[in-house]
């Protein structure tokens, strides 16, 4: 398999971790991966009150940088535009938001417990 392979299956490892959070957290996932001539969303999710946005960023740790870091002004756009037109297909009467999913996964795929911070209206 190619780095960009690898690379491809750990990015959808972790938005399943993402995933699974934000169903142990009283959500429902609404769409993963939703693509459209704008850009993609990872995950899309509602609770009784928001219809969330999620952006996932895995990485092995934040020694570096962390990962919210990698989603800045011009990836924000990139998502506000693919957002505008979900709710153009999905209308509802939920408050739409922006959240971030930091995966922290030192080992990979291979991670026991992954860390998870999750950044709850990220930007607006």
């Amino acid at each position: 398999m190619s780095a960009g392979g690898d690379r491809k299956v750990l990015g959808r490892w972790g938005e399943g971790q993402a995933a699974q959070y934000l169903r142990e957290h009283g959500c429902t996932l609404l769409a993963a991966n939703w693509r459209c001539r704008m850009g993609e969303i990872d995950l899309i999710a509602a609770d009784k009150h928001f219809l969330r946005f999620v952006e996932v960023k895995l990485r092995k740790d934040d020694r570096f940088m962390e990962a919210r870091e990698a989603v800045d002004h011009r990836k924000q756009q990139k998502l506000k535009a693919t957002a505008a037109l979900y709710l153009a297909g999905h209308p509802t009467k939920l408050q739409p938001r922006f959240d971030v999913a930091e995966v922290y996964a030192s080992e990979g795929t291979a991670t026991p417990k992954p860390k998870i911070v999750y950044l709850e209206n990220a930007f607006e």
